[in-house]
C-alpha cells in the first residue's frame, strides 16, 4: 500500500444503503439494506483512492415481511440468483480536502451500470469515543430500475430510484 493511502473499514452498525421511489404517485417509499460491507482507501494528499461496497440484497428491509419477499422475487432483486450487489469505484473527486463524488460501477443482477455517488456530507477526523481516525459520508445517486432488468409496473412505480448511502468507517 502506498505510504499515504489509508484503508478504512465500513462500520456495519452505522452504514446503510437506502432506496426511494414513487409508489403510484401516492408517496415516496423508502427502504434499506441492513447488511452493507466494504472498505475505502484514500490518499488525502494525492486526492485518490478506491471504494468497494457489497450489499446483501436479502437484507432488504421495507417495513413489511410480505413486501420484503415480493421485492426479493424474480421481477425485482431476484435474490435467489443474485444475493449480492456491489459498487466499485474507479475515481474519487475532491473539492479542496473534501471528498465530493465517487464515480464507479454499480452491479445488480450481474448488470453493470456506471453511476456517480454525489457526496452531500463528508467528515474526516478522530472519533470522539474510540480515538481512531474515521471518515463518514452521506452520498446520493439516481438510477433507473429498468437498466437492471427490474422495470415491472413502470410507470406506475417510478423507473427512477434514488439511492442514498450513509457510511461511517474507521481506520483498518
Amino acid at each position: 500500500m502506498p505510504k499515504n493511502l489509508q484503508r478504512y473499514e465500513l462500520d456495519a452498525d452505522h452504514t446503510f444503503a437506502y432506496f426511494e421511489y414513487s409508489h403510484f404517485g401516492f408517496s415516496r417509499q423508502t427502504s434499506r439494506f441492513d447488511i452493507v460491507t466494504g472498505d475505502i482507501e484514500i490518499d488525502f494528499k494525492a486526492k485518490t483512492g478506491n471504494v468497494s461496497i457489497q450489499i446483501n440484497m436479502k437484507s432488504v428491509s421495507t417495513g413489511s415481511a410480505l413486501f420484503n419477499g415480493h421485492i426479493q422475487g424474480e421481477d425485482f432483486f431476484d435474490t435467489a440468483k443474485y444475493p449480492e450487489a456491489s459498487f466499485i469505484s474507479d475515481r474519487l473527486e475532491f473539492e479542496g480536502n473534501n471528498l465530493s463524488a465517487i464515480h464507479g460501477i454499480l452491479t445488480i443482477k450481474d448488470i453493470c451500470e456506471r453511476i456517480t455517488l454525489d457526496i452531500v456530507h463528508f467528515e474526516h477526523k478522530k472519533h470522539p469515543v474510540s480515538g481512531k481516525d474515521c471518515c463518514g459520508a452521506n452520498a446520493v445517486a439516481s438510477v433507473s430500475r429498468s437498466d437492471f432488468n427490474m422495470g415491472k409496473y413502470t410507470p406506475h412505480i417510478s423507473d427512477e430510484v434514488i439511492i442514498k448511502v450513509a457510511i461511517e468507517t474507521s481506520i483498518a
